[in-house]
C-alpha cells in the first residue's frame, strides 16, 4: 500500500506545482509522474520489458480515440472553411436569446447526444457552434462549456446505443435495460436541477439585455466573409443520422471532412489548397475583428497534436499502474473498511473519480471499478444494477472533468475551454455523482437482487 501511494502522491504534487504555481500544462508532471511509478515497478522486481508492455498497452486502449480525435480536427478545419461551422453559428444568433440560451444548449445537445449515443460527435458538431453563438450572445465560453458537457454526457450515459452505457452493464452483470431505467431515479433529479440552474445563470449572465451591436456585428461580419445558406447545415444532420444508423464514427466523421472540403470548394470559392491547408493546420480567420477571428481560427489536425501527446502521457502512467497491480492494491485497501452499503456506493463513485485521474481512460475507470467492487455488491445483497449505475455515474461524468484524461483532453481541444475552466458548471456532472451517494447512505432506490428475484 505504502509503495503504491508513493507514485499516486507524486503526481498530485507534480501537477499542483505546475498547474497552480508555474502556470504549465500537465504534460511533464504526467511523465515525470510516469517515471516514478517505473522507479516503484522496478523496485518492485519488475522488469523494464513488463514496465514498458504496461505503457504501450495503456496508450493502445485510446488508439482508437485518438484516431477519431485526429480526424475530428480535420473536420472542424473543413467545416470552417466551408461555411457550414459560420452558418450554424449565423442561424443560431438569429433564434437564441440571451435568457434561455443555457438552456437551450443543456437540451439540444442532450437530444443529440441521446439519439446517437455519442458525447464526442455532438461537442465536435453542435458544441463548436454554439461555443460560437454564446460569444455572440455574450455569455462566457465557460458556462456555455459546462452546459454542453452536461448535455453530451447526460446522452453518453442514458442511450442505450453508447459504449459505456453497455460497458457498464456488462461489467456489472445487468442487462442494458435494467441499467437504464435505474440510471433514472439518480439523473432526473439531477437534470432537473441542472435545467433550473442554467435558466438562473443565464439570466444571471446575460443581465436579461441582448447586445444587439455585438450579435449585429457578428452576423455582418459572417455573411460579409461566407456563403451564409440553410444547405449548409446538413453536415452536422448527417453525422447524426450516420451515428444512429450505426456507422463506425471514424468513416463517418471522415466523411464529412471530405464533405466539408467539397463544399468549401463549390459553395466559398475556395482552392484545393486552401482546404488541404484548413485540413492540415485549421483554419485561419482573417475579418478582422478579433473576437470573430479568435472564434474562426481553430480545427486542423495539428490542433489535435498537443491532445495526443496528453493523453499518451497521462496513459503511460496508467498503463504502468495497471500492469504492476498497483491499482488493485489501492482499491481493496479501501474495501476492508467498508461496512454498510452508504459506505460501499460512496467509496465505489470515489473509486470511479480517482480512477478517471490515475488512469485517465473513462473505460478503465468501469472495468477496473466494477471488476473490483462487484463482489462486495454481491456481499451486501445488492443487485448488480446498482454497481452499473455507480460506475455510470461516477465513471462515465466525471471523465471530461479531468483535464489530463482522454475525454477531459478532448472537450479542451474541441471546444477550445479548459476542463478547469468549465467544471465549476457542468452540473449534471457535479450533482448527479452526488445523487447517488445520497441514494446510498438514505438506501432510496438501492435494489437488493431478493426484491428482483421476487417480483
Amino acid at each position: 500500500m505504502g509503495l503504491a501511494l508513493i507514485p499516486i502522491i507524486s503526481l498530485i504534487i507534480f501537477l499542483t506545482l505546475t498547474i497552480t504555481l508555474f502556470k504549465q500544462p500537465p504534460h511533464i508532471p504526467l511523465i515525470l509522474a510516469t517515471a516514478v511509478a517505473a522507479i516503484i515497478a522496478a523496485a518492485m522486481h519488475y522488469p523494464w520489458n513488463e514496465i514498458q508492455e504496461g505503457i504501450t498497452k495503456g496508450i493502445a486502449i485510446a488508439l482508437a480515440a485518438v484516431l477519431i480525435l485526429l480526424v475530428i480536427g480535420t473536420m472542424i478545419g473543413t467545416w470552417i472553411i466551408s461555411g457550414v461551422v459560420p452558418s450554424m453559428i449565423f442561424f443560431g444568433l438569429k433564434i437564441l436569446s440571451p435568457k434561455i440560451f443555457l438552456v437551450s444548449t443543456l437540451l439540444i445537445c442532450s437530444i443529440i447526444s441521446l439519439g446517437t449515443g455519442s458525447s464526442w460527435s455532438t461537442a465536435a458538431t453542435a458544441g463548436v457552434a454554439l461555443i460560437g453563438i454564446g460569444k455572440g450572445l455574450g455569455i462566457p465560453s465557460s458556462m456555455v462549456a459546462g452546459a454542453i458537457i452536461s448535455g453530451v454526457y447526460f446522452g453518453d450515459k442514458m442511450s442505450p446505443i453508447s459504449d459505456t452505457t453497455n460497458l457498464a452493464p456488462a461489467v456489472s452483470g445487468t442487462d442494458v435495460f435494467s441499467h437504464v431505467r435505474h440510471m433514472v431515479y439518480t439523473t432526473a433529479p439531477a437534470y432537473a436541477l441542472s435545467v433550473l440552474l442554467y435558466i438562473l445563470l443565464g439570466t444571471r449572465a446575460s443581465g436579461g439585455v441582448l447586445d444587439t451591436e455585438k450579435i449585429e456585428l457578428m452576423i455582418s461580419t459572417i455573411r460579409t466573409h461566407f456563403t451564409v445558406h440553410p444547405l449548409l447545415l446538413l453536415p452536422p444532420l448527417f453525422v447524426i443520422v450516420m451515428v444512429v444508423l450505426k456507422i463506425p464514427p471514424l468513416p463517418a466523421l471522415f466523411s464529412q471532412t471530405i464533405l466539408g472540403g467539397i463544399l468549401a470548394i463549390i459553395v466559398q470559392s475556395k482552392s484545393m489548397s486552401e482546404v488541404f491547408q484548413a485540413a492540415q493546420s485549421g483554419y485561419v480567420s482573417q475579418t478582422g475583428v478579433p473576437f470573430i477571428d479568435d472564434l474562426l481560427t481553430r480545427g486542423g489536425l495539428e490542433s489535435m497534436l498537443r491532445t495526443v501527446a496528453l493523453i499518451i502521457c497521462a496513459l503511460s502512467f496508467g498503463g504502468i499502474m495497471e500492469k504492476t497491480g498497483m491499482l488493485t492494491v489501492l482499491v481493496k485497501s479501501l474495501l476492508k473498511k467498508i461496512k454498510k452499503t452508504g459506505s460501499l456506493i460512496a467509496t465505489t463513485v470515489a473509486s470511479c473519480i480517482g480512477m478517471n485521474a490515475i488512469a485517465a481512460e473513462q473505460y478503465t475507470a468501469i472495468v477496473v471499478t466494477g471488476r473490483m467492487f462487484k463482489n462486495a455488491f454481491d456481499k451486501q445483497g445488492l443487485h448488480p444494477k446498482n454497481l452499473s449505475r455507480c460506475l455510470e455515474d461516477a465513471g462515465t461524468l466525471t471523465s471530461p472533468l479531468v483535464p489530463w484524461s482522454v475525454c477531459g483532453a478532448f472537450m479542451h481541444a474541441t471546444l477550445g475551454v479548459s476542463p478547469l475552466v468549465y467544471l465549476p458548471y457542468a452540473f449534471l456532472n457535479l450533482i448527479n455523482p452526488g445523487i447517488t451517494v445520497l441514494y446510498g447512505y438514505t438506501g432510496i432506490t438501492m435494489t437488493k437482487k431478493h426484491e428482483v428475484t421476487s417480483s
